[in-house]
């Protein structure tokens, strides 16, 4: 079975995760898939499978004779799709040798152009998958997942070469919670792969430092009509102190190394209200200087208007994987090496957010990302190729084999 086939049953399984949500998994529906895929990953072979009650699959294959002493090596993928938009009731539609032109989905008026997505073009000739145009198709990250698990049963069908393959499926990485039950010692892996989302021949191991900031201020509220020197309007004070912050270190104006400050929400009246922010950086040490401009305005408006209450809470949500992943370049090297040997000539380029494998990182277990051939994530413009999910399989039959052939200890 080639891994779009997998990706077409995959995605007709309803696993939209929920921000609003305390519980784990935070939709109960994000189990049906975990269920399917701890059967399938036993249908194909693997040595052991479990499912956590919290929604997480680990399965392992144990190494093909010769090859016990390489590392073992884990592939991570989410099961969840984003809440930004519809993942209910999915159609997949498969366009055969599609020829490189506008495609008009039969659902919402919906058109992936060229005019809006001009690299479409260079997918002519290939199998092209999109959902029916009113939801995402689900191929975040569900393509890593089929990828893995059609790698997975290569490696144990054709009995290639390969050390010790640890697998791991999650939910809610769209909502932030991907790994806030990950085990680690469940998992087994010395080193790990997330493959989630970009195209093919994508390394990633730069990611942002970030936090979440809420600003809040209390103002005074008195009837407008006798408001002269009295009333002081919350709401104004969030957008003096949104002025304050650089106008050119927002998303609109930034790429790739450069971070920025986002006002994503703003909630209120003018006798109180709180603004959301995002804070992002690569740079540790200019992260760190963007926190401390963000209080340092609030402290002046603080001071420029001492009848209002004007509160910061800061948190730090994660931080950049570089710096525990460059002591491990081989993750790099080898997966640059096994996307040349599937015919694709890799890119390393840094992610302007964050993935699992960050978090992984900095819970001790080095994990870079790679790409797994989709684009326009997130509506109803997604798409893949099934050539582009084969050449993703292939690289991680790749590094399987590349690892297969290097002793841990030397590592």
């Amino acid at each position: 079975m080639r891994a779009y086939q997998r990706l077409l049953d995959y995605a007709a399984v309803w696993t939209t995760s929920d921000e609003e949500s305390g519980a784990s998994p935070s939709t109960a529906r994000q189990l049906d898939l975990a269920r399917r895929l701890a059967d399938e990953l036993r249908a194909i072979g693997a040595d052991s499978v479990t499912m956590s009650d919290t929604g997480y699959v680990y399965a392992a294959f144990d190494a093909a004779p010769g090859c016990e002493k390489a590392p073992a090596i884990g592939f991570v993928a989410h099961m969840d799709t984003a809440p930004a938009y519809s993942g209910r009731n999915v159609r997949p539609i498969v366009h055969r040798n599609y020829d490189g032109a506008d495609v008009h989905l039969p659902e919402g008026g919906t058109v992936i152009s060229l005019e809006d997505y001009p690299h479409m073009k260079e997918l002519a000739g290939q199998t092209l998958i999109t959902a029916s145009g009113d939801t995402l198709l689900g191929a975040d990250d569900k393509a890593g997942i089929a990828e893995i698990m059609t790698a997975c049963q290569r490696l144990v069908e054709e009995r290639l070469p390969h050390g010790r393959i640890c697998v791991a499926f999650t939910p809610d990485e769209e909502v932030g919670r991907g790994t806030a039950h990950f085990d680690l010692d469940a998992f087994g892996a010395d080193y790990a792969y997330t493959m989630d989302g970009g195209d093919v021949g994508g390394i990633e191991y730069e990611n942002f430092n970030a936090a979440a900031a809420s600003v809040t201020v209390a103002g005074v509220a008195v009837h407008p009509g006798s408001g002269k020197s009295k009333l002081v309007n919350a709401l104004t004070l969030l957008a003096r102190l949104d002025a304050m912050l650089p106008a050119d270190e927002r998303p609109e104006h930034t790429d790739g190394y450069q971070g920025f400050f986002f006002q994503e929400a703003v909630n209120g009246t003018a006798a109180r209200a709180t603004a959301q922010y995002i804070i992002r950086d690569h740079d540790r040490r200019r992260f760190e200087e963007r926190k401390a401009l963000l209080l340092r305005c609030a402290e002046t408006l603080q001071a420029q208007y001492p009848k209002a209450v004007v509160r910061v809470k800061l948190s730090d949500t994660y931080y950049n994987m570089a710096e525990l992943v460059r002591p491990c370049m081989h993750l790099i090297e080898n997966a640059r090496a096994a996307w040349r040997m599937a015919g694709v000539e890799p890119v390393t380029e840094p992610i302007r957010g964050g993935t699992d494998g960050c978090n992984l990182s900095y819970m001790g277990l080095p994990c870079p990302n790679m790409g797994t051939g989709g684009f326009h994530y997130h509506g109803p413009c997604e798409c893949i190729t099934a050539e582009k999910m084969d050449q993703a399989v292939q690289a991680i039959v790749n590094l399987a084999g590349l690892y297969a052939r290097t002793d841990r200890e030397a590592l």
